[in-house]
C-alpha cells in the first residue's frame, strides 16, 4: 500500500493523508484512460475538491433531491433503536464521510454509551480536515482519525486496528459503482471486517422516473455546476484548458438498467489539452463524457446483492414513503 503522511493536530484529531505528487500522478493516469476511450469517461471520485464538495453539500439541501433528506430523517428514526445492535464500544467507520452531518446520528448513539466515541472517516476530498475539525468542537469526548484516501487503502488501515467497528457506508453512493465493480468492493468491505464489526448502508429505492429526473437536474442548476466543476478541477489540477462554456450539464433515466446517468455534453467542436496528463484531444459537437451513474435497488436485490457478498441482513428500514432503505448488516463466516 502506498505511504501514508500522518498529521496529528491535536490529542483527538490525526489524519493519514498520501503524498501530493501520488495523488496527481494517479489523477493524470485516470483522467488519461478514461478520455481516451471511444466513448468518453471521467470518474465521479475526482467530483470532490473543496469547491465540489461544497457544491454536493448545497446539492443535499435541495428540494429536489430527496435522497440525503430521506435518509437523514430515517437515521432520526431509528436512534433509539440502532443502540440494541451496539453492545459494546464500536468505533464508527465511515466511508466518504463529506460534511459528516447524517454521521452525528450515529455519534449520538454511540455517545450515549461511550465517554470517548472514535471515528474514522475517509474520504479522498480536502473538505475532510474541516469536517473533522467541527465534528472534535461538538464532540468533546470524540477521537477522530481521519484518512484522506480511497475507501479500498482506507480500508486496510482501518484493518489493522484493533477495534470493533461499525462501517457506514451513506447517501446511496454505492449505486455510483458499476455493476461489475460493486460485489467485489462489498466483498473487500466484507474482508476488512472482524467478527463482531456491523455494516451499515444506505441505499436509494427504485421509484418514478420523475422524480429521480429531477433529482439530478434541479430547478437551480446546481447540479450542473457541480457536474462541471470535474472540469474546472482537471484545469486547476492537471493544468487543462478546458473551457467550462463549451460544455453543458446532460442526465436522463435509464430505466432497464434503473439508474441515472450523468454526462457533459459539447456544445461545440473543441479542441482540449491537458498538459500533466500528457494529453491532446479533441470533443465532437453533441458528443457525450459520462461522470456517472446513479443505481438504484428493489429490497429483493438488495437481498440477494448482500448474500452474494458474503453479509447476512441484520435489520431493514425503510422509510413510510419507500423511497431509501438502511441495511444493518453482519459478516457471514
Amino acid at each position: 500500500m502506498k505511504r501514508h503522511n500522518r498529521h496529528v493536530i491535536s490529542k483527538q484529531l490525526s489524519y493519514f493523508k498520501p503524498k501530493n505528487s501520488y495523488r496527481e500522478r494517479n489523477m493524470a493516469h485516470e483522467i488519461a484512460f478514461g478520455l481516451r476511450q471511444d466513448s468518453k469517461f471521467i470518474s465521479p471520485k475526482f467530483f470532490y475538491d473543496q469547491k465540489g464538495s461544497e457544491l454536493f453539500e448545497r446539492i443535499c439541501r435541495l428540494p429536489e433531491y430527496y435522497i440525503a433528506r430521506t435518509e437523514n430523517q430515517l437515521l432520526l428514526d431509528i436512534k433509539d433503536e440502532l443502540p440494541k445492535f451496539l453492545d459494546g464500544h464500536f468505533c464508527l467507520v465511515e466511508l466518504g464521510s463529506g460534511s459528516s452531518t447524517k454521521t452525528r446520528h450515529i455519534l449520538d448513539v454511540l455517545s450515549r454509551s461511550q465517554p470517548s466515541p472514535e471515528y474514522v472517516p475517509i474520504d479522498i476530498s480536502e473538505f475532510l480536515e474541516t469536517s473533522m475539525s467541527a465534528l472534535v468542537k461538538e464532540y468533546p469526548g470524540l477521537c477522530v482519525t481521519g484518512i484522506m484516501d480511497t475507501y479500498e487503502n482506507g480500508l486496510h488501515l482501518v484493518a489493522d486496528r484493533n477495534t470493533t467497528n461499525l462501517i457506514a457506508f451513506l447517501g446511496s453512493s454505492l449505486g455510483n459503482f458499476p455493476l461489475a465493480d460493486r460485489l467485489p468492493f462489498l466483498r473487500t468491505v466484507r474482508n476488512s471486517m472482524n467478527k463482531n464489526d456491523l455494516f451499515l448502508l444506505g441505499l436509494d429505492l427504485v421509484k418514478d422516473r420523475a422524480v429521480l429526473e429531477n433529482a439530478y437536474d434541479d430547478s437551480q442548476g446546481v447540479t450542473a455546476q457541480f457536474n462541471l466543476n470535474i472540469l474546472e478541477r482537471i484545469n486547476n489540477d492537471l493544468d487543462a484548458d478546458f473551457d467550462l462554456d463549451g460544455f453543458s450539464h446532460h442526465s436522463l433515466y435509464n430505466e432497464s438498467e434503473q439508474r441515472i446517468e450523468m454526462y457533459l455534453r459539447s456544445l461545440r467542436r473543441q479542441h482540449v489539452v491537458i498538459p500533466k496528463a500528457n494529453l491532446e484531444l479533441t470533443f465532437e459537437e453533441d458528443e457525450l463524457v459520462h461522470t456517472e451513474n446513479s443505481h438504484k435497488f428493489s429490497i429483493p436485490g438488495i437481498d440477494s446483492m448482500m448474500t452474494d457478498a458474503g453479509f447476512y441482513i441484520v435489520k431493514l428500514w425503510q422509510d413510510a414513503e419507500t423511497k431509501f432503505a438502511l441495511v444493518l448488516a453482519g459478516k457471514d463466516c
